[in-house]
């Protein structure tokens, strides 16, 4: 299996900046894409962005209107780990930010969806 683990979010003030931490640990095979989406109270979960990790297409991000220019993300194969910088942030962008990874354990034979357990962030006007 894989696991998750989120770090970072918190309480900051609009225009305020904060950064989130997203590791993948288990027995993987291999991680083709992680990203980060969010929900805020009663909408329905959306994309933040996604990095492509490996292959050709390594490095590949697709960015959501709402945050590009704002946002920026990284990642560290080596550490399978991707990291999310958040700047300008703004009252719209709170929600709880949860960690997706597209990976393949070992004891599988296909790719599936892992997901964090989510971590708040809340920014104040």
């Amino acid at each position: 299996q894989v696991q998750l683990v989120e770090s970072g979010g918190g309480l900051v003030q609009a225009g305020g900046s904060l950064n989130l931490s997203c590791a993948a640990s288990g027995s993987i095979f291999g991680i083709s894409t992680m990203g980060w989406y969010r929900q805020a109270p009663g909408k329905q979960r959306e994309l933040v962005v996604t990095i492509n990790t490996s292959g050709r297409t390594g490095g590949r991000t697709n960015y959501a209107d709402s945050v590009k220019g704002r946002f920026t993300i990284s990642r560290d194969s080596a550490k399978n780990a991707v990291y999310l910088q958040m700047y300008i942030l703004k009252p719209e962008d709170t929600a709880v930010y949860y960690c997706k990874a597209l990976a393949q354990a070992y004891s599988s034979t296909i790719y599936r969806e892992y997901w964090g357990q989510g971590t708040q962030v809340t920014v104040s006007s």
